[in-house]
C-alpha cells in the first residue's frame, strides 16, 4: 500500500490558511482598520509565535528526515534543490515575524513589520507547498515504503505542540478527512479533539474576531 499522506496535506493546508489569515489581520491592524486591546495583541503574538515554530519544525523535519528518505527511495527521480532553497528563505521570515510579535503593544511599527513579513510568508508557503505536493507526493506514493513514511510522520510529531496543532487539524480537515483520521487513530483522537476544541475556538474568536 502507498503511504497515507493525509496528515501532511491537512498540515500544509493549516499552515497556508493560518499564515494568510494572520497576514490579513495584521495588515488591517497596521492600517488602523482593526483594533486590538492588550489581551487581543497578546493572543495574536502567541498565535504567531506558535505558528512560526510549527512551520520551522515542519520544514526542518522535511530537510532532516523526509528528503533523505526520498533520495534513498527514489534516487534520480527527484530534484529537491528548489524546495530546499525555499526552506532556506523561510527561516529569516519566521524569525522576523516572531521578533515583531514580541513587540506588539510596545512598538507601533511592529504590526506593520508583521503584516509585511506574514504576507511574504503566506505567498511563499502557497507557492512552495503547491510545488511540493505536485512534485513530491506522486514520488512518495510510488517509491517510499509505509515503514519509512511512518518514521517521517513520527519525527514530525516529536517536536510538535499538540495543544496548538491538533485543534487546527480538526479545523482544517474536511469532514471525510476527519472521519478517516478518526478511523485510523481511534477514539483517542476524537476525545482529544473535543477536549481541545473549546479553548481553540475561544482563542480564534479573540484573535480573528469570530470563531472560524
Amino acid at each position: 500500500m502507498a503511504p497515507n499522506m493525509l496528515g501532511f496535506r491537512i498540515t500544509h493546508r493549516a499552515m497556508r490558511g493560518d499564515a494568510r489569515r494572520l497576514a490579513t489581520l495584521m495588515s488591517g491592524l497596521a492600517a488602523g482598520e482593526e483594533r486590538a486591546d492588550p489581551a487581543r495583541l497578546d493572543a495574536i503574538a502567541t498565535f504567531a509565535t506558535k505558528l512560526c515554530a510549527g512551520i520551522h519544525h515542519h520544514h526542518q523535519a522535511e530537510d532532516n528526515v523526509l528528503w533523505p528518505v526520498i533520495v534513498r527511495s527514489a534516487g534520480a527521480e527527484v530534484d529537491l534543490s528548489d524546495l530546499s532553497d525555499d526552506h532556506a528563505e523561510l527561516d529569516p521570515l519566521l524569525e522576523e515575524i516572531t521578533a515583531a510579535a514580541a513587540r506588539l503593544g510596545t512598538d507601533r511599527a511592529a504590526a506593520g513589520r508583521m503584516a509585511k513579513a506574514l504576507t511574504t510568508l503566506a505567498d511563499l508557503l502557497d507557492e512552495h507547498i503547491e510545488e511540493e505536493e505536485r512534485l513530491l507526493f506522486p514520488v512518495i506514493a510510488k517509491y517510499v515504503s509505509e515503514a519509512d513514511w511512518k518514521s517521517v510522520e513520527d519525527e514530525v510529531r516529536k517536536g510538535g505542540d499538540i495543544g496548538f496543532d491538533l485543534p487546527r487539524i480538526g479545523q482544517y480537515a474536511r469532514p471525510e478527512e476527519l472521519a478517516e483520521l478518526r478511523r485510523l487513530a481511534g477514539p483517542v483522537l476524537a476525545l482529544l479533539l473535543r477536549l481541545l476544541d473549546r479553548g481553540h475556538r475561544r482563542r480564534q474568536a479573540l484573535i480573528f474576531g469570530y470563531g472560524r
